[in-house]
């Protein structure tokens, strides 16, 4: 059985955690094929949007504790892009979006943060519940929550290790978006092909901007706003955009590429 499968459905790419009865704790062999996954979606010119989500009711139970108990850990190393739990320290040039059913802990919440954007389904738990194993946050979790829902919020949570279910996560803003259905993965999809229907490089410049101004002060970070603007202005695809806005698309709000 694979540990990671993917699907694509046109330019989005579905990878799914495929150990559901360890609710998709990620051992050694899991997190290095979470990595080639996501290294080869970058890489794929013909794929525009990924969806990270979890086999059999559960987005990610955090790295396998067994293994850990059993001297064979995952691989932790200070230099480098592969993290712990595989792709969280990627900078991808393309987004992820994760869908998150079930638990989304520890490590795996690690890996919902790594996304762009996460969508939830009413069974979606969130929580630092490595917290009372002495196990400790290596993949981004203590700074990306922090950026994702303030310092306050995010110390509770990393102190606590209380879960936080769906209804908190979208008050909190650690979802964005949240669904009735069973599973968060149709949302999600419905969600990547409308980002994936949108002029791609000006999307991911918008993107890296985003992204790369938490390390800048703020006249560095409008340079390089400014010089990544400039770079989608002459591809031409404002102009391109301008004139389908003069006649006539996207009048009234609509969100529309006909």
């Amino acid at each position: 059985m694979d540990l990671v499968t993917t699907h694509q459905d046109q330019d989005i790419l579905i990878v799914t955690i495929n150990r559901p009865q360890a609710r998709n704790a990620v051992d050694s062999e899991t997190a290095s094929a979470l990595y080639d996954a996501f290294k080869t979606f970058d890489a794929n010119k013909d794929l525009s949007v990924a969806i990270l989500t979890g086999a059999g009711g559960n987005f990610c139970a955090g790295a396998d504790l067994k293994a850990v108990a059993q001297g064979k850990g995952n691989r932790v190393e200070t230099e480098g892009d592969f993290g712990p739990m595989g792709p969280s320290r990627l900078m991808l040039s393309k987004p992820v979006i994760a869908a998150v059913d079930g638990y989304a802990v520890a490590g795996g919440l690690e890996l919902a943060a790594w996304c762009d954007l996460r969508v939830v389904s009413p069974s979606a738990i969130f929580g630092v519940f490595c917290r009372r194993f002495g196990v400790p946050l290596i993949d981004g979790g203590t700074i990306r929550l922090s950026r994702l829902i303030g310092a306050s919020r995010a110390m509770d949570i990393i102190l606590t290790g209380r879960e936080v279910d769906a209804a908190e996560a979208m008050a909190i803003g650690l979802a964005n978006y949240e669904t009735s259905e069973e599973t968060a993965l149709p949302k999600a999809v419905e969600i990547a092909q409308r980002i994936a229907s949108f002029p791609q490089l000006c999307m991911r410049t918008d993107r890296l901007s985003a992204l790369q101004q938490w390390s800048l002060d703020m006249p560095a970070a409008l340079k390089a706003e400014i010089e990544g603007g400039r770079d989608v202005l002459r591809a031409g695809s404002a102009v391109e955009g301008a004139s389908r806005f003069a006649s006539g698309q996207g009048r009234a709000g609509s969100f529309s590429q006909d």
